[in-house]
């Protein structure tokens, strides 16, 4: 009998809130950028340039801030209006510092996975083939 295993969850959310704790306690202003076309993305739509928006999310700059493995929220003024901003985690495509430029652009690895499928047909041994790890430069 064959337990099969849980999804792994996304790396996406851990690393933001890696990077989001590393560059605030470097003294930096985080920033995220954001794909805006992503189903529930709820942002000030006039700041949208290309598709993107890029979001201060210092501690400074933002009212309740919640950096889940769903998604960030917060609520910020843009143009001295305030606004709830909620982005889903998938939309977030990097963060860096605004300062030295220094951060992470995430990666489709890093993507939320997908929905479990139905697993293919197992072969007849019952012998799972497992692919070779990769690795990836990072700079």
């Amino acid at each position: 009998m064959m337990t099969e295993s849980p999804p792994l969850k996304s790396r996406r959310p851990y690393l933001l809130r890696a990077m989001h704790e590393w560059i605030s306690d470097n003294l930096q202003t985080p920033h995220i950028v954001v794909d805006a076309s992503i189903s529930g993305v709820d942002v000030p739509r006039q700041y949208v340039q290309d598709g993107k928006i890029i979001l201060n999310v210092s501690l400074n700059a933002t009212s309740g801030l919640n950096l889940s493995n769903e998604g960030v929220v917060f609520r910020a003024r843009f143009g001295g209006a305030t606004h709830d901003v909620s982005v889903p985690i998938a939309a977030v495509l990097g963060i860096y510092a605004r300062e030295t430029g220094q951060g992470m652009i995430f990666s489709e690895a890093d993507a939320p996975a997908p929905p479990p499928t139905t697993p293919p047909d197992m072969p007849p041994s019952g012998e799972v083939k497992r692919a070779r790890p990769t690795l990836k430069v990072v700079k």
